[in-house]
């Protein structure tokens, strides 16, 4: 089964060495996306950050061929946990009824100190 590695056009340049996107037969494997604009510009707000990681998620998701309700696992980093529940209404609206198997961890700090949260994916794209 060959391996695709896929950099999106419009989304962030990696900081390090990775890809956005490997897909590998029915599989994706969607890097930690995080709360920054294309313009390089990071909102104040929790809930901002994520839903700009999670459009990037989607957009990334898209890119090689999957929808959110291929997703079937989630990772979510946070640097205050106790905003779960403000970006909970986010996660409802995009995965609806089709829920991922999901892990939400508190860090310490991301890649920049101004960072809150980041999100990573797995979707499945078989029968």
């Amino acid at each position: 089964m060959p391996i695709e590695r896929l950099m999106v056009p419009g989304q962030l340049e990696p900081v390090s060495h990775y890809t956005h996107v490997v897909r590998a037969g029915d599989w994706i494997w969607l890097s930690g996306m995080v709360g920054m604009r294309a313009d390089g510009t990071i909102p104040d707000d929790t809930v901002e950050q994520f839903q700009i990681a999670l459009d990037a998620i989607d957009t990334c998701l898209r890119a090689a061929g999957g929808r959110p309700d291929q997703v079937v696992k989630v990772q979510v980093f946070m640097t205050d946990i106790a905003e779960r529940g403000r970006i909970n209404p986010v996660r409802q609206r995009y995965f609806g009824e089709h829920r991922p198997a999901s892990t939400l961890v508190e860090v310490s700090a991301l890649v920049d100190p101004r960072m809150k949260v980041e999100i990573e994916a797995v979707a499945y794209t078989g029968p």
